[in-house]
């Protein structure tokens, strides 16, 4: 494994034991077994260092969300999100963190808003059990996002206060309740 590789490792460690605003240059370094200078090196910034690494989990799935069910079963898909955010609540909120850096860095939103759309096409995925390649454009822009929504909703109240936050059970009973209350096809 290359330095660069090591330091990759090294930040997805550090995202979900530090968090994103905690880890440091040195915390990196040492982590990776590498001289800070080669953070800059290889990514040119702590920032994009960390940045790429959160990406690179996200779009992994495995590592942010969990071993994958192995059906296609909602509710444990639900579950698995939930205990996901549970058990790596840092790297969640460094999630988060991010979301917010992006709202004054172009270039990070712009890398952001490519990441939406995988995970759209990604929650696509989750939900129908269908290869994203095989997944239509309308399917990854209604259902993905929808999903993908009430993802980041439930995330967030699971950070913020979750003695209270839904159950999955209780998201699927406030699915098909929602459900009923929708008009008709236009």
């Amino acid at each position: 494994m290359g330095n660069r590789e090591k330091l990759l490792e090294a930040a997805r460690q550090c995202l979900f034991s530090k968090g994103y605003e905690r880890t440091t240059v040195r915390d990196l370094a040492s982590a990776a077994g590498v001289s800070m200078a080669a953070i800059g090196y290889h990514f040119g910034s702590k920032e994009a260092l960390l940045n790429q690494a959160l990406f690179e989990a996200l779009d992994s799935g495995g590592q942010a969300f969990g071993p994958a069910a192995g059906d296609d079963d909602l509710g444990a898909l639900w579950r698995r999100l939930i205990e996901a955010f549970s058990a790596n609540k840092t790297f969640w909120i460094a999630n988060l963190e991010t979301v917010l850096r992006a709202q004054r860095d172009p270039e990070l939103r712009e890398q952001m808003a490519a990441g939406l759309q995988q995970g759209r096409s990604g929650m696509a995925r989750e939900v129908t059990g269908t290869a994203e390649a095989e997944l239509s454009d309308a399917t990854i822009r209604s259902l993905g996002s929808v999903q993908l929504a009430l993802v980041s909703g439930l995330m967030m109240q699971h950070l913020t206060d979750p003695e209270s936050a839904p159950t999955a059970d209780e998201v699927l009973t406030g699915l098909r309740a929602l459900a009923a209350h929708l008009p008709e096809e236009a």
